[in-house]
């Protein structure tokens, strides 16, 4: 059996287990969808949104690029998030980044991947405005920091988007939430209380950067 055959196999089988534990599962996904939760996230394989929230298919709208980065000239996640706000109307996004991100760690080491690291010199911006506070961290805290870090920096970003500028000029209720995700333990672990509207963006914003910082000297 070739290794996509398997891939297919695997599905059946799936799909078999979860109508023999909900016979309607498919036709209410078919019908419908309406997810509370716009997921941007990590393109890394080890971080599936779904899996990882305990969530079902349907429950959450998903983004993922490397280095779950939020851009305002790129047109692709910008989309994702004025459906998910504008048609889906969900309730929560979440920029959610992991410890150990390959991107991140390559921007931090100035290592060299490829064309990506066009795409990565968006970190590296996050990297230039710590970067007085960086240095002055112990060398194995720095990229735990810097994937923090720039988790908050993307949240920012989106809060800043004119989409979710016009959902809460409009009165939506939207709230966008910074967590971080642990490899080595399986948990989630927020780093903001939550923005929920426009005069709270740049107070949440500090917040999470000093208490980032605060953790890292403890």
């Amino acid at each position: 059996m070739s290794e996509l055959q398997y891939l297919l196999e695997q599905n059946k089988a799936w799909a078999s287990q979860v109508i023999a534990e909900d016979p309607n599962f498919f036709n209410r996904l078919e019908g419908i969808q309406s997810p509370k939760y716009l997921w941007i996230g990590c393109s890394d394989s080890r971080v599936p949104a779904n899996q990882i929230t305990g969530m079902q298919p349907g429950e959450v709208f998903v983004h993922r690029n490397i280095a779950n980065v939020v851009v305002h000239t790129d047109l692709n996640c910008l989309s994702t998030i004025q459906f998910a706000v504008d048609l889906l109307k969900v309730e929560h996004i979440i920029v959610c980044g992991h410890y150990g991100c390959g991107g991140v760690l390559a921007t931090l080491n100035g290592k060299r991947i490829g064309l990506a690291d066009n795409w990565l010199r968006h970190v590296g911006d996050v990297m230039d405005k710590h970067q007085l506070a960086l240095v002055r961290l112990p060398e194995a805290k720095r990229g735990s920091v810097l994937c923090e870090l720039n988790v908050i920096e993307q949240v920012l970003n989106v809060c800043q988007s004119t989409v979710l500028s016009d959902a809460w000029s409009r009165g939506q209720t939207i709230q966008v939430h910074a967590w971080i995700y642990a490899l080595t333990d399986g948990k989630l672990r927020a780093l903001n209380n939550g923005i929920s509207d426009i005069d709270n963006i740049n107070s949440t914003y500090k917040k999470a950067i000093n208490a980032c910082f605060e953790r890292a000297h403890e």
